[in-house]
């Protein structure tokens, strides 16, 4: 197994050597992240973070908590809706920046979060799908993570997917940061903040100032482009739009469970095309910023999934997604207000191929889901020691629509919901070393009624260079429509009475810093889920059918450290443990590795112009849903990147799974296949031009990536 290669252990277990090992120098280049999520606050965090490092002292050991967080700690806003340390918020956070997709090559969302201390991805050959805390079931639609873009909510309103592909409607290269927020979050954001919230926070059109073309080519016939233009003018008009397209021919796989000769020997050749092209724009004036995307994406799918003809070009699925977020926020004396009013369309088509007879048919899937929303935020300190949050938030989905059709309609179904939700949220600061956060928000859905989502937690300081944290939460997952309705008349049949699925979070965060340079990261947990959503068959009659029906319980622990250096050497090693069970039969979940361990180091080659970025991932052992195991596996992926070799130029190279390992993902329930295959070895070539423009107003260099 690949854990046992000598080569490739030593290469992982010699980098976290070599990451304990370096010797602490001060970091000036460690500043604090933007504090606020609009463009306004962002720039005068540069400007505050600036400040506060030209006054560092020598010996940062001295430094309490509170100054210490102040020069580079990460803040995050998603954690309470506002911005705060992340050492402060009522959660177990990470944050990746722009910096560290530019250096280890990040080409998707779904590339970044599977770096991500105790998280892990598994990719069908159609999606890609994310597990947090052991919990990654096949067939999933990651509709138990919240995805946010500058707090605007992606998943949709059909199936709750959380889009971490290229069908995000978002190019990777307009990412300023990431915010991981894990545990239940529901007493903020309502249902699908089950497992964790991400915030997706992008660039200011202020940082590209001017212009900027990038061109890619990687492997298996691979391009992409781009063009973005961003500026701020005199008059503070703040705008930024860009447009990607993609295409990639994919691979030929040889599926022994289809090795046939009525199936083409089980070879699918040239079937593995994926392709999208999206387009982003926002432009911000004062206290509003209007923030506009859309993207389609066609995939062809190998597999043969659900009995379609393999290697048939003509089974594919096609994914829209498109949205418009208005939104106010001012900061006034007394309190803080934001108002956001946004519409939101997706459509989702799959076309399926099967034989009949002689002849081979086309079934079509379809899914059209609209909805406009708002949300009014109040938050104030006008109580001493005291931050008080609290807000509503409205969505009328005024179309969800699902049909089956081909020769015949097999469902026609057409609905409309309208769901609200109210929520509070209080920070009291109980001592200077000890606060407390308690909130609780309160939802109605049409479909099953109410549901009151708690939380709680205790963050104590017992030294300047610790935190610690007591956390607990409850969320919950409405059922969606498809759950509810999808119904083919063929296989499967609908079930109106779901009730939503709940878990409760228990976990204990330690957060310390020593030795000038290092963050320690250690995160105990357990979480109980009950009325799990489940697909089973009926006995009665043969149909498949959604049912509150499992349990789960888990156990988990994560620790991480990282390191940075002033000359430009960082990086961090994770490790993660966890089992999740079956409380009824104790029987580990499938797709559910007991193990991971990833590793991170970027190295200056060149001081300031060239990196090497090295990222290794382990993951133990899944159990399939054939009862048998996708086998564990190590992923090492090498970049090359250099910036201002040539004034507006960034060039980077990225190697993709080094050792060319073989592995593969756990298959769903529509997969004849019970492991499916992913990449070897792959290339990735980007480079980007930068050009100014003269009417541009000129950033600040803290502005800059």
């Amino acid at each position: 197994m690949a854990l046992r290669r000598s080569t490739e252990s030593s290469f992982l277990f010699a980098g976290a050597a070599l990451l304990a090992a370096i010797q602490p120098i001060r970091a000036a280049e460690d500043a604090a992240p933007p504090s606020e999520e609009t463009p306004a606050g962002q720039e005068a965090a540069a400007g505050e973070a600036g400040a506060a490092l030209a006054e560092l002292p020598d010996d940062l050991t001295q430094l309490s908590l509170e100054e210490l967080t102040s020069i580079r700690v990460d803040q995050v806003y998603g954690a309470a809706k506002h911005t705060q340390k992340v050492t402060e918020a009522p959660s177990s956070v990470t944050v990746i920046t722009a910096d560290d997709i530019d250096k280890l090559g990040y080409r998707n969302l779904a590339d970044v979060l599977r770096g991500v201390r105790g998280l892990f991805t598994t990719y069908d050959r159609n999606y890609a799908y994310l597990g947090v805390r052991g919990f990654n079931r096949p067939g999933d639609f990651n509709s138990r993570i919240l995805l946010l873009v500058d707090g605007h909510r992606i998943n949709d309103n059909v199936y709750q997917q959380a889009k971490i592909g290229y069908e995000l409607p978002l190019d990777v290269d307009l990412i300023d940061r990431i915010e991981i927020i894990r545990g239940p979050g529901s007493a903020l954001y309502g249902s699908s903040a089950f497992f964790a919230v991400i915030n997706v926070i992008t660039k200011r059109g202020v940082a590209l100032d001017g212009a900027e073309a990038a061109g890619a080519a990687g492997s298996f016939d691979t391009y992409r482009g781009r063009l973005s233009f961003g500026t701020k003018l005199e008059s503070g008009l703040e705008v930024l739009l860009s447009a990607t397209g993609f295409d990639s021919e994919g691979q030929t796989f040889r599926f022994e469970e289809l090795a046939d000769p009525s199936t083409q020997n089980g070879i699918a050749k040239d079937i593995d095309d994926e392709s999208y092209y999206s387009l982003f724009g926002q432009i911000a004036y004062k206290d509003l910023t209007l923030q506009a995307a859309y993207v389609t994406r066609d995939k062809d799918i190998p597999t043969a999934s659900y009995g379609t003809v393999l290697g048939d070009r003509r089974t594919m699925t096609r994914d829209n997604h498109a949205y418009a977020d208005l939104k106010y926020h001012r900061d006034f004396e007394a309190f803080d207000v934001l108002a956001r009013l946004y519409v939101d369309n997706m459509y989702y088509q799959g076309k399926y191929a099967y034989q009949d007879g002689p002849s081979i048919y086309v079934n079509k899937d379809r899914g059209i889901g609209s909805l406009w929303g708002s949300e009014l935020k109040l938050s104030t300190q006008v109580i001493p020691r005291n931050r008080i949050t609290a807000g509503i938030e409205v969505n009328d989905h005024f179309q969800q629509d699902q049909k089956n059709f081909d020769s015949a309609v097999n469902l026609d179904d057409q609905r409309k919901s309208l769901d609200w939700g109210l929520y509070g949220q209080d920070e009291l600061k109980v001592l200077e070393n000890l606060h407390l956060t308690g909130g609780v928000r309160v939802d109605h859905y049409e479909t099953f009624g109410f549901a009151v989502s708690p939380r709680a937690a205790l963050v104590y300081s017992p030294v300047e260079t610790t935190a610690l944290k007591l956390l607990y939460g409850q969320a919950f997952r409405a059922p969606n429509a498809y759950e509810l309705y999808y119904a083919d008349g063929i296989s499967q049949k609908a079930n109106k009475d779901l009730d939503p699925e709940k878990i409760h979070t228990y976990e204990l965060v330690l957060e310390q810093y020593f030795l000038k340079n290092y963050h320690f990261t250690l995160s105990a947990y357990h979480y109980d889920i009950e009325d799990l959503i489940s697909q089973e068959t009926d006995p009665s009659d043969g149909f498949l059918q959604f049912r509150n029906v499992d349990e789960v319980r888990a156990n988990g622990l994560e620790l991480e450290l990282e390191a940075k250096l002033e000359n430009g050497l960082r990086g961090s090693v994770s490790y993660a443990v966890q089992r999740a069970e079956d409380d009824g039969t104790d029987k580990i979940l499938t797709n559910s590795p007991e193990h991971i361990v990833q590793l991170h180091l970027v190295a200056p080659l060149y001081p300031e112009k060239v990196f090497a970025g090295l990222e290794g991932i382990y993951v133990s052992r899944r159990k399939t849903l054939g009862g048998d195991f996708a086998e564990d596996y190590l992923l090492v992926n090498l970049t090359l990147f250099s910036m201002h070799l040539l004034d507006g130029l960034e060039v980077s190279a990225t190697l993709f799974n080094v050792f060319d390992r073989e592995y593969e993902d756990p298959g769903g329930g529509e997969h004849v296949q019970d492991t499916l295959g992913q990449d070897g070895r792959a290339f990735w070539f980007q480079l980007s031009y930068r050009f100014g423009i003269p009417w541009s107003k000129k950033p600040a260099d803290s502005a800059d990536r």
